[in-house]
């Protein structure tokens, strides 16, 4: 009878290993929870950034003005017959 106690006593303090601390345990669950939360978050971010670049994509494929835009920002453009001001900021106000 002593056996099958301590056997009992050892298979239990098997199980409740398993059951806190090791793999398959509810802590390794809420870490996975986590990780997939954070994940999820991640992937809606780039979700979202691809769709603007998408759009970005699609403006330049059909519209002129977004090219313009784009060459006058990114590299100065200035059409003929245009005057080009700079405003200087000396950081003081």
């Amino acid at each position: 009878m002593k056996w099958l106690a301590a056997i009992l006593l050892l298979l239990l303090a098997v199980l409740q290993y398993r059951l806190w601390i090791g793999e398959g345990s509810l802590a390794h669950a809420h870490r996975l929870e986590t990780e997939i939360a954070q994940q999820k978050a991640e992937n809606d971010r780039m979700r979202e950034r691809n769709r603007i670049l998408d759009v970005e994509v699609e403006e330049l494929k059909t519209g002129l003005d977004t090219i313009e835009e784009r060459a006058r920002n990114d590299i100065g453009l200035i059409k003929k017959d245009e005057t080009f001001f700079m405003i200087m900021d000396d950081g003081k106000q």
